[in-house]
């Protein structure tokens, strides 16, 4: 059975990427992308459907910034799009996935309701957080250290611009340490594909 709907998983993902023109769907490991080192495991995109379950439409508008730590080919900020955020960026560290994302963008058949859409090839450690950003995407991208020092400067854009934050985390292996800074709360946990979505 779980061969079974992986497999119809796969195919439905397939006929999605080619009815709107893009590339997203592939796992990889991060040593071919010459990334791999502590704290860091491999790409594989989060569902397309996985902001649709966790955000409505009607709590997104032209204030709102959404931002993914490790947005590979693009999937998630191109979903994001799909909402009325003012901004969506994504912050990947391989060359190779920010590429491929700059070419979905180009490519994609999707309607865009945000205009202001970025891609950002460069280290999640040193990349300068938006101070008005309100949905932060991670789906397991770095563990450990890496982790700790994004959630110690997302807070710290809290301290400087007090707001409302939202952090969807797909496959949460750090969730302890969210809710250890004494700033995050779960309120909503959802099962999905055999991972689970934190927000």
């Amino acid at each position: 059975m779980r061969l079974y709907d992986n497999v119809r998983r796969t195919v439905s993902q397939l006929a999605y990427e080619r009815r709107y023109g893009v590339r997203t769907a592939e796992l990889i490991n991060l040593d071919q992308l010459g990334i791999a080192g502590e704290n860091r495991g491999y790409y594989v995109p989060a569902s397309w459907r996985t902001l649709r379950r966790t955000l409505s439409r009607g709590e997104i508008g032209p204030a709102d910034v959404f931002v993914d730590f490790g947005s590979g080919m693009g999937r998630m900020v191109l979903e994001a799009a799909r909402f009325p955020f003012g901004r969506a960026i994504g912050v990947e560290l391989a060359p190779q996935l920010h590429e491929i994302a700059l070419r979905n963008l180009r490519t994609t058949r999707q309607r865009l309701r945000c205009k202001d859409v970025e891609f950002v090839n460069g280290d999640a450690m040193t990349y300068e957080i938006p101070a008005d950003v309100s949905v932060v995407f991670f789906n397991n991208p770095f563990q450990g250290a890496v982790f700790t020092s994004v959630v110690t400067r997302l807070v710290a854009t809290l301290d400087r611009n007090p707001r409302r934050l939202k952090v969807i985390y797909y496959n949460p292996v750090e969730q302890q340490t969210l809710l250890d800074t004494g700033r995050a709360r779960l309120v909503r946990t959802m099962a999905h594909a055999r991972k689970r979505v934190a927000g």
